[in-house]
């Protein structure tokens, strides 16, 4: 019984809330504001030229290791000129590094170790280790009484096998180039 009173009271309310719900279909909003919107513009954009570029060139030994060149290469761009350069430059121990290796390969160790003293850092380590570089095809002892007897020759001779140095060869590529730049 309560089972069948439920299910009137649902019914009831149910019927009843549709009835309301058609009763009131319309919906009323009062408002007393108005807005306007305009928007007017135009764009225009035109382009004539790509922006101007100045691209350095690439020096580079690539995959081949025996090649002994160092590359310097800079580039600069105003909105009016632009400028590119670049150089390379022989690095003088890599040189001897590569000389010495050949000679000694080919059995000439005195001659290896001769090219490998024209550098003045391997001089003294020699002399002060004791084993003093070849003098005139002369080793050891006789080699070391022979660089003592003639050190004015000897200063003289290491004194001219030094070349410009890397650093100082880029300094002046990087100060030529900067003095290009103020040119224009």
């Amino acid at each position: 019984m309560i089972r069948k009173l439920m299910l009137a009271v649902s019914l009831f309310l149910l019927a009843s809330g549709s009835v309301l719900a058609q009763e009131n279909d319309v919906i009323y909003t009062d408002s007393t504001n108005r807005s306007e919107v305009s928007t007017s513009g135009s764009m225009t954009t035109t382009i004539k030229q790509p922006p101007p570029s100045a691209i350095s060139p690439q020096f580079s030994a690539g995959n081949n290791s025996d090649l002994c060149t160092i590359g310097v290469a800079g580039a600069v761009q105003t909105q009016i000129l632009g400028i590119s350069a670049g150089t390379t430059f022989t690095e003088e121990n890599c040189i001897r590094l590569k000389n010495a290796k050949v000679m000694y390969d080919m059995g000439m160790k005195v001659a290896a170790v001769s090219v490998m003293c024209q550098d003045k850092k391997v001089f003294d380590a020699m002399m002060h280790a004791g084993t003093p570089c070849p003098y005139n095809g002369q080793i050891g002892e006789a080699a070391k009484l022979g660089w003592e007897t003639h050190v004015e020759i000897t200063r003289q001779e290491l004194k001219d096998s030094d070349g410009m140095d890397v650093k100082k060869a880029a300094t002046f590529g990087l100060g030529g180039l900067a003095a290009l730049l103020l040119i224009f």
